[in-house]
């Protein structure tokens, strides 16, 4: 079956991308076999634990499969460490230890919050080992956290963002999928991952709300405003039946050969439009979702309302809008008070 005829879909560059494709994946391959090698050398009851551990974490809390990798390779570091200092049975672990392994991290030159983490994951596999009955104290309990300064995240303007949605130009397929994405993004405040996710049968027909599935696959109902419901009408009553296997494909959102699109290529368009519009180099899908939030506290809406649509499991995480908002009453008020 032919492809859509709106343009190639390859880089500019393919013989530059495909050295660079291919250096990616021997560093990953080195990396994997690196640590392959390093958990060959844990010790049995270490390597027991962390798989207990993860699997615990993804049949009951639902973590996603890169979440899960990032915690093995914490752990693994953690108790390779250990285990060269000379604690090789995880009761022998000490608060020393883990102080002097995140000590070591920091001396390497990692940053506060990657050792905040950490701390967070070994805390979480201690936590969990003393539950299970295979250790008897946890060895992180009297560890302070590292305090982190909080930055918060960037934002465009509502100015900027119908200058970033109205980047997409035409009426070919690509310009209306990109539009409909786009306007996704912002309209549902959805992570770039739940976009893509999308999928047909996860629209109301009216496409008033949208079923959007995140963190530990976790759905939320989230309402879709009258600019991307017309965006996502035009897709996939327009564009999206142009390409191949269309029909067969659940995914809303879908690539030049009709496969669903992937993350970094949600990630390419939002950023081309950025760059198409001369907005900054920093704008990406995650700026849309911090502009929606912001945007919504703005305009008067409550943080619980925010937090659901957004799928935060915690309120606290969803507290850093109001940082922002408070900044936005402030400048009104430098720029209107008579005494400001």
């Amino acid at each position: 079956m032919p492809t859509a005829p709106d343009g190639p879909a390859r880089p500019a560059h393919p013989a530059s991308d495909g050295a660079s494709r291919r250096n990616r994946l021997a560093s990953s391959r080195l990396e994997a076999a690196s640590r392959r090698a390093e958990v060959a050398a844990l010790p049995a009851e270490f390597a027991t634990a962390v798989d207990d551990f993860l699997t615990a974490l993804r049949v009951e809390a639902g973590l996603a499969r890169t979440t899960l990798a990032a915690y093995r390779g914490d752990l693994e570091r953690l108790l390779a460490w250990c285990d060269e200092h000379g604690r090789r049975r995880l009761a022998a672990i000490r608060d020393d230890d883990v102080i002097d392994f995140l000590g070591a991290r920091r001396a390497a030159g990692i940053g506060e919050a990657t050792v905040a983490h950490h701390l967070t994951v070994a805390r979480m596999f201690f936590r969990f080992l003393v539950a299970e009955g295979e250790l008897e104290r946890d060895p992180t309990a009297r560890i302070v956290s590292p305090r982190l300064r909080r930055f918060l995240p960037s934002l465009l303007s509502p100015a900027d963002v119908e200058l970033l949605l109205a980047a997409p130009k035409g009426d070919g397929w690509r310009a209306e999928r990109d539009r409909a994405l786009l306007e996704v993004l912002y309209a549902a405040g959805a992570r770039i991952s739940e976009a893509i996710a999308l999928r047909t049968d996860s629209i109301e027909p009216s496409l008033r709300v949208l079923r959007l599935t995140g963190k530990g696959q976790k759905t939320r109902v989230v309402p879709c405003g009258e600019n991307a419901r017309v965006a996502l009408a035009r897709w996939i009553g327009g564009g999206r039946m142009r390409l191949p296997n269309a029909a067969q494909r659940a995914e809303v959102f879908l690539s030049k050969t009709g496969r669903p699109l992937d993350r970094l290529t949600g990630w390419r368009i939002v950023k081309a439009a950025a760059r198409a519009v001369g907005l900054p180099s920093d704008v990406s899908p995650h700026t849309l979702r911090h502009s929606f939030a912001s945007h919504l506290i703005e305009g008067g809406a409550d943080l619980r309302s925010v937090q659901e649509m957004l799928g935060h499991a915690s309120i606290r995480t969803t507290e850093v809008y109001t940082h922002l908002d408070t900044e936005h009453v402030l400048a009104i008020h430098r720029l209107h008070h008579p005494r400001g």
